[in-house]
């Protein structure tokens, strides 16, 4: 494992066409503004999804700094990508606080025994190679899990979110509808970052124009009363420096059977992840995937150990990559570093938990959608057969389960 990175073009920008390969660095402070833009791609998720998870949104930002190094020491740095929070466990979640005398530690205990089960099936990839996936989960059972988890969550948004703040929430909606479709290259792929700053901005204003909302209270145990959109009180309170707020993991049966579905998603995603970035830098990594799906459940541990949020390679910033054409791990490092940095800031965290639900609803509905497609898209690259009784029957019965959703005891 090499940490001397090689400069390669002098330094310099490279001219058109020419790669930064994972090994290779340009200036480094060319390399803290690269940094910089993977810190800002993957912000949005990696604070969204703690918030609807009810997880500390500052915290999770802390551990995903950790969680990257620690996925690209163990993949050696072979493997350039950031680990931001998972939307596979959200469903899961929900399910968990529903449980009588769940607490957070109950979330986080029950997706540590998934991340151990992720990493031992990255040890099993690897010891079998990379062929025991599609024979373990093939693509109708891979696709039909991811399919699940985010239409799973359409309830969400739906009873919770986008009742507390409607117009907002359509306004946040369109603004990410018009950000990531129409705004060019970089800038479009942190279409989520800016529609949230955008929500956040018109719910100030709103409270400005029309006073308080009556709806449910994010700030108040989710009772229906008049607020205010935003409140700057816990902002105020807070200091500019501190830890933040540890929590140690609760393990309870029930909550570790809900969390394990959400590994499947979790191998088909490290996967994906892993072959996307083999195609750009053009280098064979299939026999790192079991090490990348090993990585990622270790830094899922790591993560929820302290009370943080589980984690997962991220496509946004395989997107930077692509836009960028700059593969070196040491943008990586730095954004993780930053990543630290920001979580060991209480006034940000305070900013950032602050977030209106009307912002979060004009979010989610469409980051939810956005995971359930993926599922789809698996099942289209690798042409399921719908045709065949076994693939059609289960999956069009589960859909109909999770969209619901229906109820069943396990306990």
């Amino acid at each position: 494992m090499a940490f001397g990175w090689k400069l390669v073009h002098g330094g310099a920008t490279p001219p058109p066409g020419e790669v930064v390969a994972p090994d290779e660095r340009l200036s480094w402070p060319r390399m803290v503004a690269f940094g910089g833009q993977h810190v800002i791609a993957m912000f949005g998720a990696t604070f969204v999804f703690p918030l609807v998870m009810g997880l500390d949104p500052n915290l999770a930002i802390m551990m995903s700094g950790v969680a990257t190094i620690l996925f690209l020491l163990i993949t050696q740095n072979k493997i350039p990508s950031y680990l931001g929070t998972s939307a596979s466990f959200v469903g899961a979640v929900f399910a968990i606080r529903a449980l009588q005398d769940s607490t957070d530690g109950t979330v986080t205990g029950g997706i540590l025994v998934a991340g151990l089960v992720l990493a031992a099936a990255g040890v099993v990839i690897t010891l079998l190679g990379v062929r025991v996936i599609t024979r373990v989960f093939p693509p109708a059972v891979t696709g039909g899990v991811v399919m699940l988890i985010g239409f799973g969550l359409a309830f969400v948004v739906a009873d919770t979110y986008w009742p507390a703040d409607p117009w907002v929430a359509l306004l946040t909606m369109l603004a990410l509808f018009v950000f990531t479709v129409r705004l060019p290259g970089f800038w479009g792929r942190i279409g989520i970052l800016l529609a949230l700053v955008f929500g956040y901005l018109i719910s100030w204003v709103f409270d400005g124009i029309f006073g308080d909302i009556t709806s449910i209270n994010q700030f108040n145990l989710l009772t229906l009363e008049a607020h205010p959109r935003t409140s700057f009180d816990a902002v105020r309170d807070a200091a500019w420096f501190g830890l933040p707020d540890f929590t140690a993991p609760v393990f309870t049966g029930a909550a570790i059977l809900l969390c394990l579905p959400a590994v499947i998603a979790l191998i088909a995603e490290n996967t994906g992840h892993v072959k996307a970035v083999a195609a750009m830098t053009q280098r064979d990594l299939d026999p790192m995937i079991g090490r990348a799906v090993m990585a990622d459940g270790v830094a899922t541990m790591v993560a929820t150990s302290v009370g943080g949020s589980p984690t997962t390679t991220y496509a946004e910033n395989i997107g930077v990559m692509a836009a960028t054409r700059i593969y070196s791990t040491a943008a990586y490092y730095i954004a993780a570093v930053v990543a630290i940095l920001f979580g060991l800031c209480p006034k940000f965290g305070a900013l950032v938990a602050n977030t209106p639900y009307g912002a979060l609803a004009g979010i989610t509905v469409v980051l939810y959608g956005m995971i359930g497609l993926l599922g789809a898209k698996i099942w289209v690259e690798n042409r399921v057969d719908f045709a065949n009784p076994i693939n059609l029957v289960p999956i069009a019965a589960g859909i109909i389960l999770a969209i619901g959703p229906v109820n069943h005891p396990i306990t």
